[in-house]
């Protein structure tokens, strides 16, 4: 099976940094699109950054600037960096990836479980 984990967020006060890394494992032939979204409460879920095979990027308006999207394509694994963060980018950060099995060839939207990040004012 196709999973896909994240991991790094937490509390931060404002104006502080945070990498998030999203981690792909199983029966998997290629990754196309890898990205980030996050939702905050009572909001509905938005895309923060996305990331291509060939390393073409984009970025929300809210986090032009301040964030980073990149990806390990060896490893399977998308990161964001994160910077001079807001209490605004509060929310619960989610991975999600165009993925291609291997077994079958299916090629499929997969979300990780999300990740918690607080930012304090």
């Amino acid at each position: 099976q196709v999973r896909l984990v994240e991991s790094g967020g937490g509390l931060v006060q404002t104006g502080g940094s945070l990498r998030l890394s999203c981690a792909a494992s199983g029966t998997i032939f290629t990754i196309n699109a890898m990205g980030w979204y996050r939702q905050a409460p009572g909001k509905q879920r938005e895309l923060v950054a996305s990331i291509t095979s060939g390393g073409s990027t984009n970025y929300a308006d809210s986090v032009k600037g301040r964030f980073t999207i990149s990806r390990d394509n060896a490893k399977n694994t998308v990161y964001l960096q994160m910077n001079s963060l807001k209490p605004e980018d509060t929310a619960v950060y989610y991975c999600n990836g165009l993925i291609r099995r291997a077994t079958d060839w299916t090629q499929q939207t997969y979300w990780g479980q999300g990740t918690q990040v607080t930012v304090s004012s």
